[in-house]
């Protein structure tokens, strides 16, 4: 049986065009980018070139554009800088972030760096805006707010424009996890209060290993890698030139196509909760998966039997991949911390499906079918 791949939040396939771009530098194009001769020159143009191509999609400059090895270590260094450098003393972040982001603020607040406090939600599992409000305005030191702008577990978009009014009515700072939105929407920094935001080209169809940090140049922060002038003496290091051309050339494709990529999927998302909404019997949808939602994501409640307890596992035997949440947590076996944030009932077990534009529907069709068998 073919393999049908519904993980897509996890990671995506790399895009022929993307390696494509990338095998210069993987080959004859090997010349380190700090180097002064021509093989050096060719690659500190390749990387300066991207650098240009990324901060035009995204209406930033080049130089608030900086490369890492992914979301996690730009969301890492997002938080320290701010409490190292910009006098950050308290955090508002939310229970359902990312591992990157809840680990590292609980880590910065048990050191004594940080206190922390956590926006409440809505029914739908919305971050509560006016409790965010009500927090910024309790807050008597300088603050760090850390919320993510697409949850990769329920899809809910958080918005960001009203978030970023608030941190600037409010004199914070302002910290959005985006990588499961960047290459999945047009952004405009400009257009938006933010001080930093996030991306990792395996997300939408790039190489794994490289990520993006914005840095708005209003705000100056110290080196978070020491030992090299590389990234504007900010990032020591020599650089991952083959990873950062695939993730300049995969989020051009993705912005180049995205009316095309984006209007598919959300049809195949609307196919998978039809068809699930008519075969099987008491289930539900964990976020607000018909409103304001990633396209690319749907979180799945099945009631819990010893059948559904086990689906995951059978989906797996029929080489279907999905899974229970986040796959950067994917060993741990104590649930989902974002379902455990937003549902208090046990008796629901979550499957997450998420889509790509080389998805079908004779794929979602196959699946329906055998979680009919399978329950």
């Amino acid at each position: 049986m073919t393999r049908i791949y519904f993980d897509n939040a996890a990671t995506t396939t790399l895009d022929p065009a993307v390696l494509e771009a990338m095998m210069p530098y993987l080959t004859n194009k090997f010349g380190n980018p700090s180097s002064i001769y021509s093989y050096g020159r060719e690659t500190r143009m390749s990387l300066e070139n991207a650098r240009k191509t990324v901060a035009k999609i995204l209406n930033a400059t080049p130089a608030e554009i900086f490369f890492t090895s992914g979301g996690t270590e730009s969301n890492n260094t997002a938080i320290l800088t701010s409490i190292r450098d910009l006098g950050c003393k308290h955090i508002i972040s939310s229970e359902i972030e990312h591992h990157a982001v809840t680990h590292t603020v609980e880590h910065y607040c048990k050191q004594g760096m940080v206190t922390a406090s956590y926006v409440s939600f809505l029914d739908d599992g919305h971050v509560d805006l006016n409790h965010l409000e009500e927090l910024l305005s309790n807050s008597n030191q300088k603050t760090l707010v850390s919320l993510m702008h697409a949850n990769n577990e329920i899809g809910n978009i958080l918005d960001i424009k009203k978030v970023g009014e608030l941190c600037k009515k409010y004199n914070a700072i302002f910290h959005s996890d985006t990588v499961q939105t960047v290459g999945h929407f047009p952004f405009d920094l400009k257009d938006i209060y933010v001080h930093f935001i996030t991306g990792a080209a395996h997300k939408f169809h790039g190489p794994k290993g490289v990520g993006l940090l914005y840095i708005n140049n209003e705000i100056k922060v110290n080196p978070f890698v020491f030992g090299g002038g590389q990234e504007r003496n900010m990032r020591a290091g020599t650089e991952n030139i083959y990873g950062i051309v695939g993730f300049a050339k995969a989020l051009e494709l993705a912005t180049e196509n995205y009316e095309q990529d984006s209007a598919y999927i959300k049809e195949l998302k609307q196919y998978m909760c039809d068809e699930l909404s008519k075969t099987t019997a008491g289930i539900s949808f964990n976020g607000d998966v018909h409103g304001n939602c990633l396209y690319t994501v749907v979180s799945v409640s099945f009631p819990k039997t010893e059948k559904s307890e086990m689906l995951l596992f059978n989906l797996d035997i029929n080489h279907i991949c999905a899974s229970g949440g986040s796959a950067c947590s994917s060993g741990a076996n104590a649930g989902s911390h974002v379902i455990n944030a937003i549902s208090k009932d046990k008796n629901r077990v979550t499957v997450r499906f998420s889509f790509s534009k080389n998805n079908t529907k004779s794929e979602i069709d196959l699946v329906i079918q055998k979680i009919k068998e399978i329950l």
